[in-house]
C-alpha cells in the first residue's frame, strides 16, 4: 500500500507539472505580436519606446522592421504584413494614405534636422558646406526622406552636390563615414547622438530651414488594430517624448 501511495503521489505530481506547463503555454499564446515598420533613424530609440510601451501593455510583444522609409512603404504596398508604420517624413506616408492603406490620419510624433558627419578628427578640415566641393560626400538617395531633405537643403542654400554615393538609408550613410569610406555624409542630428563617438559632427549651415516630421499610423490590413492604435497613441505620450528628446529628436509638442 505504501508503494501504491507513493506511486499515486508521483503520478499526481506529474499531472500537476503537466498542467502547469499547459497553462504557461496558454498564457504565451494569448500575447499579441505587433509588427512595427519604422524608419532606420528610429532604430535605437524605438527599442526603448517598446520597452516603455510593454510596461503599459504587457500582453503586447512589439517587433520591428527597420529600413529606409521608401522601402517600408513599398513593402506595405506590396502586401507585407505590418500593424504600424512610422516614416521619416510626411510625403512618404502620404503615399500609403493616398492608396487607402492606412486607418485614420497619420499623427506626427517627432521631428529631425540635418547635419554633417565626418570621420574622427575631421581629416579634410570641413567646417561648412562651402568646404564640400572636391570631397568624397555621401548622401541619402533622393527617394529616401533624408535624401529628399538633403536635396531641398541644397536648393535653398544654393549648394551644388556631387556625391560619390547615394544610400538607401541614413544608417548606411553614417556607416560609410564611420568606416572612413567617405570624407563627409549628410545625416540627421539624431544619428550623431547614436553614433557613439565613431564620427565627428560639423554643423550644416541652413539646416534649420529643412525639418523632417515623423508621422505614425495604423496599417489598414492589420489584424491587431486596437493594439496598433494604442502604440501610435503612445508615441504622443510624455514617456515617449522623454525618450525621443533624449535621442536628439524634437517632439511634436
Amino acid at each position: 500500500m505504501k508503494y501504491l501511495s507513493a506511486a499515486c503521489i508521483v503520478a499526481l505530481l506529474s499531472l500537476t507539472a503537466c498542467s502547469g506547463g499547459t497553462e504557461s503555454n496558454s498564457d504565451s499564446e494569448e500575447k499579441t505580436t505587433l509588427t512595427v515598420f519604422a524608419a532606420a533613424s528610429l532604430t535605437e530609440v524605438f527599442a526603448d519606446v517598446a520597452e516603455e510601451f510593454s510596461a503599459v501593455e504587457p500582453d503586447v510583444d512589439v517587433r520591428f522592421s527597420f529600413a529606409g522609409s521608401s522601402d517600408l512603404v513599398a513593402q506595405i504596398s506590396e502586401g507585407a504584413p505590418a500593424d504600424v508604420i512610422a516614416t521619416a517624413d510626411e510625403s512618404t506616408m502620404d503615399t500609403l494614405a493616398g492608396d487607402d492603406l492606412l486607418t485614420g490620419e497619420p499623427s506626427v510624433f517627432a521631428s529631425n534636422t540635418l547635419t554633417l558627419a565626418v570621420p574622427n578628427g575631421n581629416p579634410e578640415n570641413i567646417e561648412s558646406s562651402q568646404d564640400l566641393p572636391g570631397t568624397d560626400l555621401v548622401v541619402c538617395a533622393p527617394q529616401v526622406p533624408c535624401g529628399a531633405a538633403t536635396q531641398k537643403w541644397a536648393q535653398l542654400n544654393d549648394v551644388g552636390l556631387d556625391p560619390v554615393s547615394e544610400e538607401n538609408s541614413v544608417t548606411d550613410v553614417l556607416g560609410k563615414v564611420s568606416a572612413g569610406q567617405a570624407d563627409a555624409g549628410i545625416v540627421y542630428v539624431t544619428d550623431m547622438a547614436r553614433a557613439g563617438g565613431d564620427v565627428d559632427q560639423v554643423e550644416l549651415d541652413g539646416a534649420d530651414a529643412v525639418i523632417n516630421k515623423y508621422p505614425a499610423a495604423t496599417v489598414d490590413a492589420s489584424e491587431n488594430k486596437d493594439d496598433a492604435d494604442a502604440f501610435v497613441n503612445f508615441l504622443q505620450s510624455k514617456e515617449a517624448a522623454r525618450l525621443l528628446e533624449g535621442a536628439g529628436f524634437t517632439t511634436a509638442e
